[in-house]
């Protein structure tokens, strides 16, 4: 006699699509993803006992899959059904507790932070269950991450303005966005490097020997990404009025020139508004980002491309060997330039930006240790 094989699950195009989302991902608990990757092969019509061996469970608990989506749909899947799962051991409050005295308090010896360890012997558990806390709660107090909400009274205008100029730039005209990474530095290491193999990465010496600075002025095209650069002793308001012009005579009369930048005095300086004041220079039009706002302007993009990839492990035995290492990378990056897109909607980031001042404004700690 033949056994009986229950048939395909029913599940609709949308339930699919979230559960195969499901089923690959890395972040979700574990019973979530084996439950969603049994639901996407019983709906292929893999047999029970099938779907049980691979996944390594019992054929009644892929059943009982099963028979909660039928009857709950997405809600169901990875959900613990009341009175099953691991009963909670610990006193009444005391998982509250962890997560209040990591978020609020610091150790008696005035560390900045909490260790497992500290934390257990402070709440009188063992280590593990903190960190088991830590886990659920997504605390992770040994990381901490910088931020500056910028306190520019004219902070959404100038957002807006910038935003909408990445977003639906101008026709019969060319955006910049341009920026100085000031004070870069040539340095050369006093002994070579070893290259990586099996078991060590590449070497680097800590110290090194300085062979001088430059100022590199970069202007991005947000459209194609091909990147105008020059290197300076200085960023003055004279500096900065010869990379103007520079940008000048290498975009056509016939076009607007837009520059997003930040509020540098240089930027600003005399020299710089008489020249832009000039009816030649009618086509310019400058667009300050906010203070406190590099994250805004797309140039700091390519900065860090050029300082994670051919800065930070150099070696430079001078000025010299220093401007011509960035000047051929920076013709190799504009034989195939790859331009920074930007997606955030305006209203989004001041929507966010809102909500991070909030806390700020209602928080009651200094922001100095004592």
């Amino acid at each position: 006699m033949p056994i009986k094989t229950a048939p395909p699950l029913v599940v609709s195009a949308d339930q699919r699509a979230v559960l195969e989302r499901m089923a690959r991902s890395t972040s979700l608990p574990e019973r979530e993803v084996i439950q969603a990757r049994g639901l996407v092969l019983a709906a292929q019509g893999v047999p029970t006992l099938r779907v049980a061996k691979r996944l390594g469970v019992s054929p009644d608990r892929v059943r009982r899959w099963r028979a909660r989506f039928e009857a709950q749909g997405l809600e169901g899947v990875g959900r613990i059904a009341p009175g099953r799962g691991r009963k909670p051991w610990l006193p009444a409050g005391t998982v509250a507790e962890i997560v209040r005295v990591t978020r609020e308090e610091r150790p008696a010896d005035g560390s900045t932070h909490w260790s497992t360890r500290t934390l257990a012997r402070r709440i009188g558990v063992n280590r593990e269950t903190v960190r088991r806390v830590w886990r659920d709660h997504g605390l992770k107090p040994w990381r901490v991450e910088t931020f500056k909400l910028s306190n520019d009274p004219d902070f959404e205008r100038k957002l807006v303005d910038v935003v909408g100029l990445y977003l639906d730039p101008p026709e019969r005209a060319v955006v910049f966005s341009f920026d100085e990474k000031t004070q870069v530095q040539a340095l050369d290491r006093t002994q070579p490097s070893l290259p990586p193999k099996r078991g060590r990465a590449q070497t680097l010496t800590h110290d090194y020997k300085r062979h001088g600075t430059t100022d590199l002025f970069a202007a991005l095209n947000i459209t194609g990404g091909e990147v105008i650069s020059d290197f300076r002793d200085a960023h003055t308001g004279a500096d900065v009025l010869a990379f103007f012009k520079q940008i000048d005579r290498g975009v056509p009369r016939e076009l607007e020139i837009h520059v997003v930048l930040d509020n540098l005095s240089a930027h600003k300086a005399p020299e710089v508004r008489e020249w832009l004041a000039k009816p030649r220079q009618r086509r310019w039009h400058l667009h300050f980002t906010p203070t406190s706002s590099s994250w805004l302007n797309l140039v700091e993009g390519w900065f860090r491309e050029l300082t994670q990839k051919r800065l930070r492990r150099g070696s430079f035995c001078s000025l010299e060997h220093l401007t011509d290492a960035i000047t051929l990378w920076a013709e190799h990056w504009n034989d195939n330039p790859r331009p920074f897109i930007w997606r955030a909607e305006a209203n989004a980031i001041i929507a966010k930006t809102r909500r991070g001042r909030h806390p700020l404004n209602h928080n009651t700690n200094s922001t100095s240790d004592h």
